[in-house]
Order: structure tokens, then C-alpha cells, then sequence
């Protein structure tokens, strides 16, 4: 995979949650349609706080179409840490990271393995 699509409202909704959460993180699970990033689900039972964010995986509703996830840092690294890149690796797909100050030009996407991969962004 070489780049990764998302709808354009979407981002901008994820960008807002950003912006709302700060200064604590904030994640989601992105939902795919026909290879677009069309909705975001938060998870149920969050806890984000300013270094981290946790939820229960095992309170999520079995849907085939998520595959990836968000999640904010409220820092201006837009790079993944090793937690990150556990998690990554744990649960596939494609991850974003929304850097502060929560612009689109501080989304960053990556794989699984923690390798970068260019954003469209669609209207």
C-alpha cells in the first residue's frame, strides 16, 4: 500500500477531536468504504490522558470494515513510539497520528510496521 485515502470530512472531524481532547490524547478505530477512511469509532470505555490512551478491544463490535486507527499526540512529534509501534503491530491495518498543533499537515500515516505512507485526502 502506498497511500492511504480519507474523506475529507472525516478528517476534518478528527482533527476537531484533536483539538477538543487536548491537552490529553484522544483514539479511535477508522471504518473503511470501498478504500476510503469514510467514519471514526471510539472505543468503548476510554481513559486518555496526556502521555497515553487505553480502551477495552474486547468491548468493540465485530465490523469488518475497520481497518486502522487514529490517535492523537499532544506533542508536535507526528513520529510513532514504541508504544505505538506494539500496538501497531498487535492490532494491522493503517494508523494515524495527529500531531499538535492539529492541522492536516500534522497527520502522519503508517503501517503496521511503523512505515510511513502518503494521505489523499477526497471530497
Amino acid at each position: 500500500m502506498n497511500v492511504v485515502r480519507i474523506r475529507r470530512e472525516l478528517l476534518e472531524y478528527l482533527l476537531e477531536l484533536a483539538r477538543d481532547f487536548y491537552p490529553n490524547e484522544f483514539a479511535g478505530f477508522l471504518r473503511e468504504k470501498n478504500g476510503v477512511f469514510e467514519e471514526v469509532l471510539l472505543a468503548p470505555n476510554p481513559h486518555f490522558g496526556t502521555t497515553s490512551a487505553f480502551f477495552d478491544l474486547w468491548m468493540l463490535p465485530y465490523d469488518e470494515n475497520i481497518k486502522g486507527t487514529v490517535h492523537s499526540h499532544p506533542s508536535p512529534s507526528p513520529w510513532p513510539s514504541r508504544a505505538d509501534l506494539h500496538f501497531f503491530s498487535k492490532f494491522g491495518g493503517v494508523h494515524l497520528i495527529i500531531a499538535y498543533p492539529f492541522t492536516e499537515d500534522d497527520v502522519r500515516a503508517y503501517l503496521s510496521n511503523g512505515n510511513p505512507v502518503r494521505i489523499e485526502v477526497v471530497d
